[in-house]
């Protein structure tokens, strides 16, 4: 299966989270970065628009101010950090981070790691996490899997299978005792908790299932 990161991927409409666009509709706007170097930062944009708040494109240090919280899309890691590098962007990243919540999907996952391997990269170490890249093959070997959430990720967001989109997915190879696992692929982390921070191999911006952005949006909130 050949899927194209751009477009979202329609779902059968079950267990999208609609309790979280209805809790977030009606408070005040969130300011929710999104970092736009590289990826598919667009898809991003729009379900944070769809769920009532404001999405800010990232792509200078100056873009950072006034924001609740960042997402780190998808994408490729070596031109993201370098892109990163070439804008000035790492070290005020990670100055924000230590301030405000941050959500990583695939490739975003990978640089909120402690440690990267096959082959080993540097990253932001924001979560206690071994990430091993493109673990899941080759985007031939994308796909779309339905996934039985966990109690808390059900308690915290809506009942429901929640529609993953895997696209030359890492693996997360281990978890710290700081990090709590949110979402399994079978045996493996696909969405993992620390503090503040969020990080998730799959791309919930290409289903229609708004649960993540929604949690994120709730840790944003009560971080503030």
């Amino acid at each position: 299966m050949r899927l194209n990161c751009s477009k979202p991927v329609a779902g059968n409409g079950s267990g999208t989270g609609s309790s979280a666009l209805s809790s977030t509709s009606a408070l005040s706007s969130i300011k929710v970065g999104i970092l736009a170097l590289q990826g598919d930062f667009e898809a991003h944009g729009r379900v944070v628009e769809e769920l009532g708040h404001q999405p800010v494109y990232v792509r200078q240090e100056r873009e950072l101010r006034g924001l609740d919280g960042l997402i780190i899309p998808g994408g490729e890691t070596t031109t993201m950090l370098k892109l990163l590098q070439d804008e000035g962007l790492f070290d005020p990243l990670m100055q924000f981070a230590e301030r405000h919540p941050v959500m990583g999907t695939c490739a975003g996952s990978i640089l909120m790691a402690k440690e990267v391997v096959s082959p080993a990269q540097n990253s932001f170490g924001w979560m206690d996490l071994t990430v091993e890249r493109n673990a899941y093959g080759r985007q031939a070997r994308s796909s779309i899997r339905s996934i039985e959430p966990t109690p808390e990720f059900v308690e915290r967001t809506a009942p429901g299978r929640l529609e993953a989109v895997f696209i030359r997915a890492p693996i997360i190879r281990h978890v710290g005792e700081a990090a709590a696992v949110l979402l399994r692929d079978g045996s493996n982390p696909i969405l993992v908790e620390q503090g503040r921070h969020l990080a998730a191999t799959f791309h919930p911006e290409l289903s229609k299932d708004r649960r993540l952005h929604g949690l994120f949006l709730d840790k944003i909130r009560s971080s503030g």
